[in-house]
Formats: C-alpha cells, sequence, structure tokens
C-alpha cells in the first residue's frame, strides 16, 4: 500500500476559494476514479494557504492507472481550467506505512 500526499499551496486567501470550487465541481470526479481518500486538510500552523490531501493506493501501478483515467476525463479537465489559477504550487509525496501500522480502512473491513 502506498499513500499520495499531495499539497497545494494556493495564492494568499484564494484556499476558500479553491475548497468551495472542488467540492463544487471536483471531489465527486475524483472520488469515483481515485477511489480511497484518506484525508483532506487545510493548514492552521507553519506555511499557511495549503490544502493537503491524501490518497491511498495498492502500488504505483494503480496509482498510475487511476491518475490516468482523471486526466483524460473532461469534466476533470473543465474543472482543473478553472482550478489552476488558484494555486501557487503543487506537491506530491508518496508515502509507506510502517510495519506496525493498520490503516483505519483495514479495521472497517473495506481492505485496500
Amino acid at each position: 500500500m502506498i499513500v499520495e500526499q499531495r499539497t497545494y499551496t494556493t495564492h494568499p486567501g484564494k484556499w476558500r476559494d479553491y475548497l468551495a470550487l472542488y467540492q463544487a465541481e471536483g471531489l465527486a470526479i475524483q472520488q469515483a476514479i481515485l477511489g480511497r481518500m484518506v484525508g483532506y486538510y487545510t493548514t492552521e500552523s507553519g506555511p499557511l494557504n495549503q490544502i493537503i490531501h491524501l490518497w491511498a493506493y495498492t502500488d504505483l501501478n494503480e496509482r498510475a492507472e487511476r491518475r490516468a483515467r482523471l486526466a483524460v476525463d473532461p469534466q476533470w479537465q473543465a474543472y482543473v481550467a478553472r482550478m489552476l489559477p488558484l494555486l501557487q504550487s503543487q506537491e506530491s509525496k508518496f508515502l509507506t506505512p510502517a510495519p506496525f501500522f493498520q490503516p483505519l480502512w483495514h479495521e472497517a473491513g473495506q481492505g485496500l
């Protein structure tokens, strides 16, 4: 299992606009195609104007397949055209769990 941590830094003061647009247009598309959202957060300390979202995948191959499907979705492309002007930068990290960690979705019987 891997978790992708995506950090978007918006232009100062634009994080609320980003979240409103994402909730209205991007969220349903990503949930349908990417699947397992682990979390979606905003920063309150440290670097501000950041949105951090986490997505779980079985491996990099699954991630590549799902991200490729997302990239060609016409509704996603329209959303991205409206969303990108709000962003200053983007960062992506791949996280692997420590051997002793069992994600909550395993406890809930959702599997990965």
